[in-house]
């Protein structure tokens, strides 16, 4: 990841993808674009009532001056060493007072606390995880495209890429990261982008359907690590819940 980026400009490229389709953050999502300035993207940024709490809690966390600075952005979209500051459980009750009364996944059975990164609000806060022993397709569809997922760009054209990367997969109750497989995302829509185009061989971050930006081995390390840390949050907490019905 380029860190010379400035961290609205980083929360921007990743947020736009979700902002767009209405899941998240304010109305009018091209305010997210390449062009708008810093002020205007803040504001934005802080109708974020998802991402906006942890920010602030890993911006508190390491004594950053404010929570759009980029080691604090990058660390909730990719993770990295600086959420280990982070309180898990004092985010945990935050996001459980945010959120009450809201329909949420796992977060009243996560014990260990929060992970201050986007990877658990997908699958520890939004409530898609508790579908998947109904009829897993759709909801892990959903958890598949809304998590940050990093691959390798095979081919690019006018606006997409091909790349491989590894997808969620559900097996035997438990949500894991599978076999590396090819997948076509878009990195630019009638002339615009959300980051320089990327190359075949490049290693790409993906929201949604759009590229995100650039990736080098540490940041792939790290979403690695803090995809995998939740996953392994969320299997416990799912696990729990099933023991619980059991026996009530």
């Amino acid at each position: 990841m380029n860190t010379g980026t400035p961290g609205w400009e980083l929360f921007a490229r990743y947020a736009f993808p979700p902002n767009e389709l209405g899941y998240c953050g304010p109305p009018d999502s091209s305010v997210l674009l390449q062009g708008a300035g810093h002020s205007e993207i803040a504001r934005h940024a802080a109708g974020f009532d998802g991402a906006w709490p942890y920010l602030e809690e890993i911006a508190a966390a390491v004594g950053a001056g404010h929570p759009l600075e980029t080691a604090v952005v990058r660390s909730y979209w990719i993770g990295g060493p600086q959420l280990a500051a982070v309180d898990g459980a004092r985010l945990a009750r935050r996001l459980r007072a945010a959120f009450a009364g809201q329909p949420t996944g796992v977060l009243d059975s996560v014990r260990a606390g929060a992970v201050a990164n986007h990877s658990f609000h997908v699958f520890a806060v939004y409530p898609w995880v508790r579908f998947l022993d109904i009829d897993p397709a759709t909801p892990l569809r959903i958890l598949q495209a809304c998590r940050i997922r990093w691959g390798t760009v095979l081919s690019v054209d006018d606006e997409h890429v091909v790349m491989t990367s590894r997808p969620l997969r559900f097996d035997a109750g438990v949500l894991t990261l599978g076999d590396t497989t090819a997948e076509s995302v878009r990195w630019s829509r009638d002339g615009t982008s959300l980051a320089p185009a990327p190359r075949p061989g490049d290693t790409v971050a993906a929201h949604w359907d759009w590229v995100c930006g650039s990736l080098d081995a540490e940041d792939v390390a790290d979403l690695e690590h803090a995809t995998v840390a939740t996953l392994d949050l969320v299997n416990t907490a799912r696990r729990s819940d099933q023991s619980l019905s059991r026996h009530a």
